[in-house]
């Protein structure tokens, strides 16, 4: 199907790269006017505004300039995150702190800003990213703040949801495994073993891409998906079904 977004209003934070790029480009090829937002900074292709999501101020201001411009928002993906990976004897209170604020609060600054103009679309549609580390820990991976981020934002999530429905704001995650992006390239770089450790607890013997993550955020984010909110999606080959 084509012009599954036609008309929607879709802010894409973390569209600079990896979920967040491929979840801008696909919506825009369904029809949304995509607003794509990166600390990286409007040189790359397809970012609308560089802000930095930890700033309050900046951020408010930021959905402000876009609520005012287009009357409201109907989708926000929030896609940008930051993690620290370290085992625990090794993880310092600052990159722990440092790792939840770029997990969970980089979330709750955009979409409390979005809010206003989530209200003002009607039928808008929040898409959050848990992880499959919310629910499983994966052998060899030293995740623990990540582990704790992704649950926080799993529960947030759901309370969003609740708080939203008055509005008819629905409120998703996606929780996906193991993806291929820049960032996490690093990770298997790193340890040549560790792609091996993904693939023997897939299902589907693969890695992920973010285009796999962009068609579920594309069905979030459409009026197929409007009886849906407080749930999550597993997109990870299987890793957490068995």
């Amino acid at each position: 199907m084509a012009d599954r977004l036609a008309g929607r209003i879709a802010v894409v934070t973390g569209a600079a790269s990896g979920i967040g790029q491929g979840c801008a480009r696909i919506f825009a090829s369904e029809g949304a006017t995509v607003i794509g937002i990166d600390k990286a900074g409007t040189e790359n292709s397809g970012i609308d505004h560089c802000c930095d999501l930890l700033d309050e101020g900046a951020t408010n201001a930021l959905f402000a300039r876009i609520g005012q411009e287009h009357g409201r928002i109907d989708v926000l993906v929030n896609a940008a995150a930051f993690a620290v990976f370290e085992w625990i004897e090794a993880m310092t209170l600052a990159d722990w702190r440092r790792t939840l604020s770029g997990e969970l609060d980089i979330v709750f600054i955009a979409t409390r800003a979005a809010w206003p103009w989530l209200k003002a679309s009607g039928s808008a549609s929040v898409i959050n990213f848990a992880s499959a580390n919310a629910r499983h820990a994966l052998e060899g991976s030293p995740a623990l703040a990540h582990c704790a981020g992704k649950g926080g934002v799993l529960a947030m999530t759901r309370q969003l949801a609740m708080e939203g429905a008055a509005y008819n704001i629905r409120a998703n995650t996606i929780a996906p495994g193991f993806v291929q992006t820049a960032a996490t390239r690093r990770h298997l770089e790193a340890d040549p073993a560790f792609a091996d450790r993904v693939l023997a607890k897939n299902m589907l013997k693969r890695l992920g891409e973010p285009e796999d993550i962009a068609w579920c955020a594309t069905w979030l984010a459409s009026a197929e998906s409007r009886y849906v909110t407080g749930a999550d999606f597993a997109v990870d080959g299987g890793a957490t079904a068995w």
